[in-house]
């Protein structure tokens, strides 16, 4: 399914990918369009919590790095459309960003669990025209994706999961040794 990718879809990077930045990567593509695209890293966790780098958020959701683009800027992804305003729908119960405030205020008097907001810093962004070459070199593979398994999966095994899902012969890369040498 190497196709152009659409705001909602993921691009699983392919297992053979040397980008360290992107080494077996899921990542959410939020907007696309002629001028580049802006995606988030949905499997690379931080150490740190959103309290580590919030102040006035008191929460240990895990803090996530959605790419090697401006790591000093904060973004979100949630399922809680209906609860935060200014939220873009990217489809399949998948929204980015919203009011700020709000989800503070949520997380104060805790209406949203762990399981339904995402936060990153950084992101990924590719140029006009990069990301139409790097799909054209077979680097992804372009895939739907719901927010159960964005939100529900267990991230260690994320690249794994997303490709069994696709079924087929990505199922057999999903099994594919990080090093074959080591095999």
């Amino acid at each position: 399914m190497n196709e152009t990718p659409n705001a909602g879809n993921v691009l699983i990077a392919e297992p053979f990918l040397g980008d360290p930045n992107f080494e077996r990567s899921v990542v959410l593509i939020c907007e696309h369009n002629d001028e580049g695209s802006f995606g988030l890293v949905l499997n690379n966790v931080s150490k740190n919590t959103i309290a580590d780098v919030v102040d006035d958020i008191y929460v240990e959701f895990p803090l996530f790095i959605g790419g090697p683009v401006e790591q000093n800027t904060l973004h979100f992804v949630h399922r809680l459309g209906h609860l935060i305003e200014d939220s873009i729908d990217l489809g399949n119960g998948i929204f980015w960003s919203g009011d700020f405030e709000s989800v503070k205020s949520l997380l104060s008097i805790g209406s949203i669990k762990s399981e339904d907001i995402r936060f990153f810093i950084g992101y990924s962004g590719w140029g006009a025209g990069q990301l139409k070459n790097e799909l054209a070199q077979n680097t992804w593979f372009v895939s739907d994706i719901n927010s159960d398994v964005i939100f529900e999966e267990y991230t260690n095994q994320f690249w794994r999961t997303v490709l069994k899902r696709m079924g087929g012969d990505y199922k057999v890369l999903a099994n594919y040794p990080v090093d074959p040498r080591l095999n």
